[in-house]
């Protein structure tokens, strides 16, 4: 909680400095792990970190962080996508992570899916990489069998988090023992950067 203003800040102020400049845009839709809470700066976080590799290979990539700390994914769609919208034609690649807030309580599960199906609707067609759920819940496994429809018919690509455990976990959690830390937000930038298109991703592999 104590991160949460500082690095809204912090990606305002990064946000407004990628606008000014030139080349294609990343624009990443999300919650809380998307802002790289659990980090030591937002530059630590998966956003950051993938940003920073990409820079490095040479991409042309600029980035824009629309997430908001505690967004469901009624937020998103509701709030972020339309600011997404009014970037225009030159967002080049949209990453959604979003929908662990959608899994507490679990009164709130049963509208995650739905939520999702609409999302899907009004984001960049194959320029959109979804992160899926690794929860098993039934509502977790109802929204990836969404993002694996939309998969299938070449609308997003999905950035696969599915098999993780909590054993898989240890040592990549944060003090909170919710938010990755930056190792764990390191996994989370190499199952990303498995999705970026060859010509955003620079001269060098990632």
């Amino acid at each position: 909680r104590a991160q949460e203003e500082p690095f809204a800040r912090a990606w305002h102020t990064a946000n407004a400095r990628a606008l000014r400049g030139e080349g294609p845009l990343w624009v990443a839709l999300g919650d809380s792990m998307s802002q790289g809470i659990g980090a030591a700066s937002i530059d630590g976080g998966w956003v950051g970190q993938l940003h920073g590799r990409l820079v490095r290979a040479g991409s042309p990539l600029r980035v824009v962080n629309l997430s908001v700390t505690g967004a469901r994914l009624r937020d998103v769609l509701l709030y972020q996508a339309p600011q997404l919208a009014r970037l225009g034609a030159g967002v080049a690649l949209v990453t959604v992570l979003a929908g662990a807030n959608d899994m507490f309580p679990p009164a709130r599960r049963r509208y995650a899916p739905g939520y999702m199906a609409e999302l899907l609707t009004v984001l960049p067609p194959g320029r959109t990489v979804v992160a899926s759920l690794p929860r098993r819940n039934r509502a977790a496994l109802a929204v990836n069998a969404v993002l694996d429809e939309a998969a299938g018919r070449g609308f997003i690509t999905i950035a696969d988090t599915r098999g993780m455990t909590l054993r898989s976990t240890v040592g990549t959690r944060s003090d909170d023992l919710f938010h990755p830390n930056e190792r764990g937000y390191a996994a989370l930038a190499d199952t990303f950067s498995r999705t970026i298109p060859a010509e955003l991703a620079g001269r060098r592999p990632l």
